[in-house]
C-alpha cells in the first residue's frame, strides 16, 4: 500500500492542460478548471493551458510542442477518450509514446466501476511517456478528471509517496534524493537511472 515518506521534500512539477473539445470554451471549461487547481492546490506549477477541437493532428501537435520543453514535466488531457467519431484522443497521444503506462488506464477504470459501473469499459483513458514527459489522458468531465487527479496522479507525481512514483522519472535530482534514503539494493535502479537521464541531457 502506498504511503508519504514524510523526510523526503516535496518536488513542485510543471504541468500543462490540455482539454479537447469540438464545444468548450474557457468558460465552459470545469474539467480544465478542477485540473488546474488541483494540481496548484498540490503545489506543482500551471505552465500552461490550452483547448482544442477532437482533431487527431491538433492533439498531437499541441503535445508534440509541450513535451520537448523544458518547463514542461507533465501533460494532463482531458476529453476525447470515448468511442464516438470525433474521439480520437487515444489514436493521437499513443504513436507518441516510448513507453505506454498501462496501469494508469487499468486503475481508472478500476476506480470509476464504484461510480458508473460497467460504464468505465467505454472509458479509453491512456497515459504514456514521451521524451521523458509524463502524459496522462481521462475523460471530459468534472467527475472523470476528479477520479484521476484524487485516485491516481495526486500521489504518482508526488515525489514523497512510497514505494514508488513517477517524479524521479522526470527529475534526475529528486531521483538522487529517493536513492539515498533507499538500501542500496532497492535504489542502485533509481540511482542508474538517474545517471542514465543526466548523461542523456
Amino acid at each position: 500500500m502506498a504511503h508519504v515518506h514524510a523526510n523526503t521534500p516535496f518536488a513542485p512539477l510543471g504541468i500543462a492542460v490540455l482539454t479537447v473539445s469540438d464545444t468548450r470554451g474557457f468558460d465552459e471549461d470545469g474539467s480544465g478548471d478542477l485540473l488546474a487547481e488541483r494540481l496548484t492546490e498540490a503545489g506543482h506549477a500551471l505552465v500552461e493551458r490550452r483547448i482544442v477541437p477532437d482533431d487527431i493532428y491538433r492533439v498531437r501537435a499541441v503535445v508534440s510542442k509541450w513535451v520537448v520543453r523544458d518547463d514542461i514535466q507533465v501533460v494532463l488531457v482531458n476529453g476525447g477518450t470515448g468511442f464516438t467519431r470525433r474521439d480520437t484522443t487515444p489514436e493521437a497521444l499513443m504513436p507518441l509514446f516510448d513507453k505506454a503506462i498501462d496501469g494508469y488506464g487499468e486503475l481508472f477504470r478500476h476506480l470509476s466501476l464504484e461510480s458508473i459501473g460497467t460504464s468505465t469499459i467505454q472509458s479509453r483513458a491512456v497515459g504514456g511517456v514521451i521524451d521523458r514527459t509524463l502524459v496522462f489522458a481521462m475523460p471530459g468531465s468534472p467527475k472523470a478528471c476528479a477520479t484521476a487527479w484524487d485516485g491516481i496522479l495526486a500521489a504518482q507525481l508526488d515525489a514523497r509517496t512510497r514505494p514508488c512514483n513517477f517524479v524521479a522519472m522526470v527529475l534526475p535530482e529528486a531521483a538522487r534524493r529517493c536513492a539515498s534514503r533507499q538500501p542500496p539494493s532497492e535504489g542502485a535502479s533509481t540511482d542508474s537511472t538517474a545517471s542514465r537521464k543526466e548523461a542523456e541531457s
